[in-house]
């Protein structure tokens, strides 16, 4: 048979080959992601300085995200608009998230003891309560 009397294939037969290449670009990407997430447990139990221990979780962290979100949430294959609107959420999270942990310090939370109340004058109001 030649391919001008070869029976035209499916429709349905192409896009399945599609989503074969798909599944195999997600495995490769899966399999990425359990290098790189290996990668990080040895980095936690390396001798080196914390500041660098935080920096490389902090980047390979960054590197997973992103693969997660373009390929296993489709972002890569969405419109811009929806990738657009995604990341105007993202940004408005971490800009939230930034302001409630510079309004929630941890030295402001640290409860005031005696010595800390010695030389505080009370209120108006409580003074007359005594």
């Amino acid at each position: 048979m030649n391919a001008a009397t070869a029976p035209a294939l499916p429709a349905a037969a192409e896009p399945a080959h599609a989503d074969e290449g798909k599944f195999h670009l997600f495995v490769q990407i899966a399999m990425i992601l359990a290098v790189i997430t290996g990668s990080e447990i040895v980095i936690v139990y390396m001798p080196i300085g914390h500041w660098l221990v935080f920096s490389l979780l902090a980047l390979l962290s960054a590197v997973k995200f992103m693969f997660v979100i373009f390929l296993f949430m489709h972002l890569r294959w969405d419109k811009a608009f929806c990738t657009i609107l995604f990341f105007i959420g993202l940004i408005l999270a971490g800009g939230t998230m930034a302001a409630l942990l510079a309004l929630f310090r941890a030295e402001d939370s640290v409860p005031l003891t005696s010595k800390d109340l010695v030389g505080l004058n009370p209120p108006a109001d409580v003074r007359g309560l005594s």
